[in-house]
């Protein structure tokens, strides 16, 4: 949304006010109000027209403009009704040059999770990728997905559903799941740089939120299959704004995702690329790796699928 057009929205959200007030204050023709007026209906805002002049009567339950509107972080929205993923959208532009701006689509047709792997990514959830160029070293950019993680259980948990993180970055609902119980969303992060800079972090956060139980698969769940307060435009702006306020504060996000972490204190297995660590979760790293305690000593995991086996003795 540009910087005119969110003006005279906000103006809106006060009025009622006349169209040559608005040209007035906002320094441009009554013909640009009226078309700015225009593009804010067509987009799905509720604008009146009253004897008072204009007035916000009501904002879309989703899209792009709906999630700027009342954002208090510094993000552009792309929206999409359906990408083949976002991830590979936000790519696209971060090669251009983007910053600071959020792919979101109603939903993906060929999403993908870590190592490759199918995400289903049906209408009602949440699919959404962000650009980011951090002022981080390479060494602590795995923080960003620590903080998305945290951003997403705390949306979860003021929506009612009690989330908890599992290493590194599924967002799970405790329960019997065989994977350590009901997976909520996950993060995707994807990075490219040199040895002492970032250029730039895209990531990708899939959430089902207003996904109907009967479109989950596995051991899935959603917000609304937990009886959760269904909003994704209330969501997806809570995500942002936690977030926002982690993402140039990697030690407060590494404290927040211990905080929330369902994986410390469980005993774990955790398949590597090079075979299986089995011990005991009992710490992270401040670079975001999973400290295990094995029958050989501690050992640092920076990658790999993890499964909770039971509560450490």
């Amino acid at each position: 949304m540009n910087e005119t057009r969110r003006r005279v929205l906000d103006a809106l959200a006060d009025g009622p006010v006349t169209g040559p007030e608005l040209a007035e204050r906002l320094d441009v023709s009554r013909a640009a109000v009226w078309k700015h007026v225009e593009a804010l209906r067509d987009a799905g805002f509720d604008v009146e027209s009253e004897s008072g002049g204009y007035a916000l009567g009501g904002v879309p339950d989703y899209g792009g403009p709906a999630v700027e509107y009342g954002l208090d972080a510094p993000f552009d929205v792309e929206y999409h009704d359906a990408v083949p993923s976002t991830n590979d959208r936000a790519r696209e532009l971060a090669t251009e040059g983007a910053s600071d701006v959020v792919v979101l689509a109603d939903r993906q047709t060929g999403g993908r999770g870590r190592r490759g792997r199918e995400w289903s990514s049906p209408a009602g959830g949440v699919w959404m990728s962000l650009v980011l160029r951090p002022d981080l070293p390479p060494a602590r950019a795995p923080t960003l997905t620590l903080a998305a993680a945290v951003a997403v259980i705390d949306a979860a948990r003021e929506a009612g559903v009690p989330a908890e993180i599992k290493w590194p970055n599924d967002c799970l609902v405790p329960g019997d799941g065989e994977r350590g119980g009901a997976k909520l969303a996950g993060v995707l992060t994807e990075m490219e740089g040199e040895a002492s800079r970032v250029s730039w972090v895209v990531l990708g956060v899939g959430v089902n939120v207003d996904v109907d139980p009967g479109d989950l698969d596995g051991d899935a769940t959603s917000v609304r299959a937990e009886g959760g307060t269904v909003d994704r435009r209330a969501f997806v702006q809570r995500v942002l704004e936690r977030f926002h306020e982690l993402r140039e504060r990697p030690d407060a996000a590494l404290d927040a995702w211990r905080e929330r972490a369902a994986t410390l204190g469980q005993r774990v297995r955790v398949e590597t690329g090079s075979g299986a660590v089995v011990g005991d979760a009992v710490s992270v790293t401040e670079y975001g790796a999973l400290v295990v305690d094995t029958a050989d000593g501690e050992q640092i995991v920076h990658a790999g699928d993890c499964e909770h086996l039971r509560l450490a003795e």
